[in-house]
């Protein structure tokens, strides 16, 4: 029996204004002191996402084409960068979130594709063209919190997604917001769970969670 999803509490992290804002002050402090800012879910987190992506040898090449869905700072796609993978692109609906990748790129001399791009534009996404590996951390989260109409802008997320994926790609997605179970559901008429990436479990009342999830689907065929 699939879970119930019940819709999250809007929240100003699902406005394009607070990451303008966010993104603003990131520029001001990575050019007065070369911080690149936040990395989303701790570095913890890319990391073990990362691990995994360099695991899949048979399944994911060097040169297999890469994207990071809100990739804010664009570390991320820095990190794969040193890895060794060449095909890379970074979108973002926050043109300062790309200024500021960009920035990074440009000062650290990688050849990283950055583009603005609107999840939410059915034309934009079709202008990307498909990835074999589809990568997101904590946008789909943002997008749950958008305070209108969050639902139907989820269903919109999960059908471009699936645009932008390659019939063989992977689609890996981190959450703090959802469950495995959730996740699961919601994705389900178009996208089958491949397998979970482990992290760091707690236990309280007797139930096992974890704070954030890290799962990897693959299309319906």
């Amino acid at each position: 029996m699939s879970e119930q999803i019940e819709e999250l509490e809007g929240s100003e992290l699902g406005t394009k204004d607070f990451w303008e804002s966010s993104y603003t002050r990131e520029i001001n402090n990575y050019r007065d002191h070369g911080d690149v800012g936040e990395v989303w879910f701790d570095e913890d987190s890319q990391n073990r996402i990362i691990g995994w992506i360099a695991r899949q040898e048979d399944a994911i090449k060097a040169d297999d084409s890469i994207i990071d869905l809100g990739c804010g700072n664009g570390m991320m796609l820095i990190e794969l960068a040193r890895e060794g993978y060449t095909n890379l692109t970074g979108i973002d609906y926050s043109p300062k979130a790309i200024e500021l990748s960009k920035a990074i790129c440009r000062d650290q001399d990688l050849n990283i594709n950055y583009r603005v791009v609107d999840l939410m534009s059915e034309s934009d996404v079709a202008t990307l063209g498909q990835f074999k590996v589809v990568h997101d951390k904590g946008t789909y989260d943002a997008i749950s919190l958008h305070p209108e109409d969050a639902k139907t802008m989820r269903a919109q997320y999960i059908a471009n997604v699936h645009r932008m994926l390659q019939d063989d790609g992977l689609f890996v997605l981190t959450s703090c917001n959802w469950t495995e179970g959730e996740l699961v559901t919601s994705f389900a008429g178009l996208f089958k769970l491949r397998s979970v990436i482990p992290t760091p479990t707690f236990k309280f009342g007797g139930k096992v969670g974890s704070v954030v999830t890290s799962i990897v689907f693959e299309k319906n065929k």
